[in-house]
């Protein structure tokens, strides 16, 4: 999957027995990502990158975004505001790990920086 296909699909509903990205996926889907790290907290893959701007009005516009992004899918995020920068960080709480839809949430908050 490209990264224009990683922004241009939606989330899937994602169940307690939803599997895991693979060690193949998690290889091929990272790529589209680079600029995000691979995290690990208390055993749980995460998805986290943080962005940088100019003063807090910016900051906490882009952390609105991708609020509203995480909204829009039923997808949420952990979202780290401070003065010139947010860290944003995707992971699938009900798998208590790394799901496709955290890539393409990533990829989808990576157009929004862009835009």
């Amino acid at each position: 999957m490209s990264t224009n296909e990683l922004t241009s699909v939606h989330c899937e509903a994602c169940r307690a027995d939803a599997p895991r990205v693979s060690d193949d996926e998690l290889a091929s889907l990272i790529k589209n990502i680079p600029d995000w790290n691979i995290e690990i907290r208390d055993g749980i893959m995460q998805l986290e990158k943080s962005f940088s701007f100019n003063n807090f009005v910016d900051a906490v516009a882009f952390t609105n975004k991708v609020g509203e992004l995480a909204e829009s899918e039923g997808h949420h995020p952990a979202l780290l505001t401070e003065w010139g920068k947010v860290t944003v960080t995707w992971w699938s709480h009900k798998i208590k790990g790394l799901h496709r839809n955290d890539f393409i949430m990533s990829a989808r908050t990576d157009q929004i920086a862009a835009s």
